[in-house]
Order: structure tokens, then C-alpha cells, then sequence
């Protein structure tokens, strides 16, 4: 293993074989001593007997017993018995030694005199005998001594063995708290806060030179990796959750944005809640929609020292840019606002269409009424026509009041076609879908080449009406220009239209010619009475005044309708139940 220099598993080895050395140690020097106190109760007994036995030869001497010469067989057995002789070893103290060659040296000189003459009491020899038993009980003594001295020993070599042994396994146990316990805790304390994502560790023992060592200083370098690697993947996470935030939020507006432009038929109105909306949810001083049909749109106060921001709008079928969607604001995002423009234009697109195919469909339903018109009530004022000028030529010249009557009836019929071609021209206007200036273009142009008078058109709005609101206005500023080009007999004609501040719009056509005579329409004539009804239709007023030098005015004010009315299916109605004013 690198960096190890003491292996725990070797350090706990070596102590263990220590403590095991040790103890052997100290049971074998127990083993070895009481092994060498086993012939020592033999020793003292052997020692004591010859006490007696000195007493038993000083017996015999004075008593001349004829058992001396066993006596003194036995007591020289005894004094060289196995168990005597073996204290004379290095190991055996000198005392002891000494005091056994004593023993040996006086026996020696004692044994000749008393085998030579048995028969004479010597009290000398008697003397000598009682002095060898002092010598035999200093003897017994040193014997005592050495016996008490090996159980000292064995007694010291056990005590010292288990203080060794001890104080071995003390250190040990501090060794290894220190060393083991110590440092294993300080890892488990920093697993702990690892798992918890506290990757500022306490202080790990990475100074050991030892398998625990080596470990912490791993696991402080995989804490800083780990954080590190936290701290890189805690900022992903919050950039990729502050990017779905912003991405949730934006399609949560763009959701709104979609939910309120899919009721585009309100038209206006609802590109203006649109805009409110945005400038709402995204906190902007100010926002403006500028295109033809709507004008400029806008919510929120524009600020001077803000620059402003802008997106050109394209519709499909245009290369050129039909408006443009402008801001203000200290932060914006440009890619939320390019979808919002692209809502917009699709909302536009669809609207656009919408009303083209509202008016298409009532293009196509006054077509409908101006072919039955001409396939029957023209029919049939052709057929009376007919049967009058046949009439006529079968009258008598001189029946002058028949002739007047017949007059009168022909004169009927030709106001009566005259008005039914009026009426079928006006049904079958066909103005294609377009904003409210294109659409008077379409209106005057044809009338232009039908009086020489000049027609002027002053149109200041460019937005785009709802279809039945926009047939109504055409119809109203055609009568008008018939009026004037055929019965004023002006030089020069304008209309101009005008958007207010609330959106209202009025619209006015104006002559230099003779000016009207009167409000008052002549008998068998509808047009007057057919413009104000058009006008009540646009819940508008219409006002014809004529002017001090001359001139007429038509002046038509109403609020467009944000809100698209749908027409009702197409009904065939009888020819018999029609009349001018309806159509």
C-alpha cells in the first residue's frame, strides 16, 4: 500500500505477538523455577533427617550399639542422596553450596574415626557430631532461604509478567483509540456531513503514517473533488432551472398570448389586451403594435431617457414589413418578444382572413339576392314594359286620356327599372378585401371616369373595418359621390376619413357644387332614406348640411365594432316579399 510506512494489521501483529512473548516469557521463568522447587521439600527432609541421624551416631557412640556401622552406611547415603548432590549447580546460591560442602568436608574427616575404633567412647568425636547438627541446621536453614527465594521469584517473574503485560495492553489500547478509533470516527463524523452536502470537513488525521492515514488523506481530496464537483453541478442545476423557469414563464405568456389571440375576431380589442398582457407580465414601461388595419396599438407610458426596441412584422405573402412591434424597457428578451411578434402576425393573418371570408360570404349572399332580383322582378318590369309599348299601338291616337295614363304607366316603369338597375348594381359591388383606403380607392376609381369632376381621397385611417361595417360605409360614400356628380354639379369632390381618440371614426364627402335644396327626398326616391338607415345600421349618425358659399357635406360618425358578428345563412326570400329599402 503507498504511502504506508506502519500497517495497522502489522502494529496490532507486533503488539499481540509482544504480549505473547511475554507471557511465554514470564510462565516459562515461573515454569522453570518451580521446576527447580520440586526436590526442594525432598532437600529439607533429607536435611532434617540427618539431624537425627548425627543425634542417632552420638547414640551409638555412648552406647556402643553394634548397629553404628549401618548407621553410619545410612547416614553417608543420605548425605550423598540425589537430592543433596543436585545442589551443587552454578545456578544454586553459594550459601547453599557452602554450606553443603561444609557438610561434606566434615563428614569427611568424622567418617574415618568413627569406623576405625567403634569400641572407645571418644568425646571428641561425640563434640564433632553435635557441631555437624549446628552445621546441618544452618544447613536446613539455607535450604528454607533458597526454597523461599524461588517462590519469590516465581511470585516477582508472575507479578512482572502481568504488569508487562499490563501496561503493554494500555499502550496498546491508547495506540489504537489514537490510531485507529480516533481517526475512524473522524471519518465517519466527515461521512456524515458528506451525505448531509457539507463538504467542509473537520480536521482528519492525515499526519498518520499509517493505512487510516492514507485513507483520510483520500477522502479530504475526494470531499474537494466532491465539492467541486457539487458546487459545478449546484450552478448547472440552477442555470438549467433558472432556464426552464424562464422558459415556463415565457411559454406561460406566450400561452396567454395565444388563448387571448385565438379570439381574434374581436379584432382591436383583443391585440390590445394582448399587448396589456405583455407589458404586464414582463414589466415593460412601454409597448406599441403598428399595422394598417389597426393603426398603432399600444399600452403602458413611454419613457424619453428608454431606448426603444423593435421588431419589423411580415406577413406571409408580403416581402415588405406591414408594421412593427416596438418597446420599452430596462431588461428584455428578444427571443420572447420575436414570439410574441410572430403570435401577432399569426393572430393578424387569421383575422385577415376571417374578414375576408366575411366578406366574401356577403359578397356572395347580395349576389345571390341581386341574380333573383334580375331572374324576377327585372323579368317581369321588362314583360310590363312590353305589354305597354304594345298597348300603346293598339290605343287611338286621339284617346288623349288613355294615352296620358298609358304615359304615366311607362314613365313608372322606366323609374321603376331605372331604380331596380341602381338597386342590382349596388348588390353586386364587389369590393375585394382590404383596408378601409383601399377599399374607397376601389369605390372612387370607377366614378372618377364617370364625371369630370375631381374626386380627391384624404384617408388619415389605414385600418380595416369589419365586413358588414364596411359595406355599409362603402354604400353610404358611393350615394354620396352618385349625388354629387350627378346633381351638384361640382368641380371638385373630396373624401376624407378621420380617427379620433377613442377610436371613433368620421368619415366626410365634400362638394363645391350647388349645394342641396332640401333634406327632403323626391317622391319614388330612396337614397336618402337608404343612407340613414345604413348609418343607424353602424349605430353612427349621419349628418348632409350645405355650406354658406355653396357645397354639400356629408358627414358620417360612428364607432367601429371591435367584435365580429358572424352572418346569419343565406335564406331565399320570395321575390314578392323584397323591397328597395331592405335590399
Amino acid at each position: 500500500m503507498p504511502s504506508v510506512k506502519r500497517s495497522v494489521t502489522h502494529s496490532i501483529a507486533r503488539t499481540l505477538f509482544a504480549i505473547v512473548l511475554l507471557s511465554v516469557f514470564s510462565s516459562g521463568l515461573a515454569l522453570l523455577t518451580l521446576s527447580g522447587s520440586l526436590r526442594d521439600a525432598e532437600a529439607i527432609n533429607l536435611a532434617g533427617s540427618l539431624r537425627m541421624q548425627s543425634y542417632r551416631l552420638a547414640w551409638d557412640i555412648t552406647s556402643r550399639s553394634s548397629q553404628q556401622a549401618e548407621h553410619i552406611s545410612q547416614y553417608q547415603q543420605t548425605l550423598m542422596a540425589p537430592a543433596l548432590h543436585s545442589l551443587d549447580r552454578f545456578y544454586v546460591p553459594d550459601a547453599v553450596r557452602q554450606r553443603y560442602h561444609d557438610l561434606l568436608s566434615s563428614w569427611q574427616r568424622l567418617q574415618p574415626s568413627l569406623i576405625s575404633d567403634q569400641t572407645e567412647i571418644n568425646a571428641d568425636r561425640v563434640t564433632q557430631i553435635i557441631h555437624s547438627v549446628t552445621q546441618i541446621d544452618h544447613f536446613v536453614l539455607a535450604l528454607q532461604h533458597w526454597a523461599e527465594l524461588k517462590m519469590r521469584i516465581v511470585a516477582l517473574t508472575c507479578l512482572l509478567g502481568f504488569t508487562a503485560i499490563a501496561l503493554l495492553v494500555i499502550l496498546t489500547l491508547r495506540h489504537i483509540r489514537l490510531k485507529i478509533v480516533g481517526p475512524l470516527r473522524q471519518l465517519l463524523s466527515a461521512s456524515e456531513a458528506v451525505e448531509q452536502t457539507h463538504f467542509t470537513l473537520p480536521p482528519l488525521s492525515t499526519d498518520l503514517d499509517n493505512e487510516l492515514g492514507v485513507l483520510a488523506r483520500a477522502f479530504t481530496r475526494m470531499s474537494g473533488e466532491l465539492e467541486k464537483s457539487w458546487t459545478a453541478m449546484s450552478q448547472t442545476v440552477r442555470a438549467k432551472t433558472e432556464s426552464l423557469t424562464q422558459a415556463n414563464r415565457r411559454l406561460t405568456l406566450l400561452y396567454a398570448c395565444s388563448q387571448r389571440l385565438s379570439r381574434s375576431v374581436e379584432g382591436r380589442e383583443a391585440f390590445q389586451l394582448t399587448l396589456a398582457l405583455v407589458r404586464r407580465h414582463e414589466r415593460l414601461n412601454s409597448i406599441a403594435f403598428s399595422v394598417p388595419d389597426f393603426g398603432e396599438l399600444s399600452a403602458g407610458h413611454s419613457d424619453p431617457q428608454l431606448p426603444w426596441h423593435s421588431i419589423p412584422l411580415y406577413l406571409s405573402h408580403q416581402p415588405q414589413p406591414c408594421g412593427v412591434l416596438r418597446w420599452q424597457a430596462h431588461s428584455s428578451e428578444p427571443r420572447l418578444m420575436q414570439g410574441v411578434a410572430s403570435l401577432l402576425i399569426h393572430a393578424l393573418e387569421l383575422w385577415q382572413a376571417q374578414q375576408q371570408v366575411q366578406t366574401l360570404l356577403l359578397l356572395e349572399e347580395r349576389a345571390t339576392i341581386a341574380r333573383e332580383l334580375h331572374d324576377s322582378l327585372a323579368q317581369s318590369l321588362t314583360y310590363l314594359r312590353i305589354q305597354i309599348a304594345r298597348l300603346k299601338r293598339t290605343l287611338d291616337p286621339d284617346a288623349a286620356q288613355a294615352q296620358s295614363v298609358v304615359a304615366e304607366f311607362e314613365q313608372a316603369l322606366v323609374a321603376a327599372n331605372q331604380q331596380l338597375r341602381e338597386l342590382l348594381t349596388t348588390f353586386r359591388l364587389t369590393i375585394e378585401p382590404a383596408s378601409l383606403a383601399r377599399a374607397l380607392e376601389q369605390v372612387v376609381l370607377p366614378l372618377r371616369q364617370q364625371s369630370d369632376a375631381r374626386i380627391l381621397l384624404q384617408c388619415d385611417s389605414d385600418g380595416q373595418l369589419q365586413a358588414q361595417q364596411q359595406i355599409h360605409v362603402l354604400q353610404i360614400v358611393r350615394e354620396a359621390l352618385l349625388n354629387a356628380i350627378r346633381h351638384a354639379h361640382a368641380e371638385e369632390i373630396t373624401v376624407s376619413t378621420r380617427r379620433g381618440e377613442q377610436g371613433e371614426l368620421t368619415l366626410t364627402v365634400a362638394d363645391d357644387g350647388v349645394g342641396i335644396a332640401s333634406q327632403q327626398e323626391p317622391p319614388d326616391h330612396y337614397g336618402l332614406t337608404i343612407m340613414r338607415e345604413r348609418a343607424a345600421r353602424l349605430n353612427g349618425t349621419l349628418s348632409i348640411t350645405r355650406s354658406e358659399t355653396g357645397g354639400t357635406c356629408v358627414s358620417l360618425h360612428f364607432m367601429p365594432v371591435t367584435e365580429t358578428v358572424f352572418p346569419a345563412a343565406v335564406i331565399a326570400v320570395p321575390p314578392s316579399t323584397r323591397s328597395g329599402s331592405e335590399a
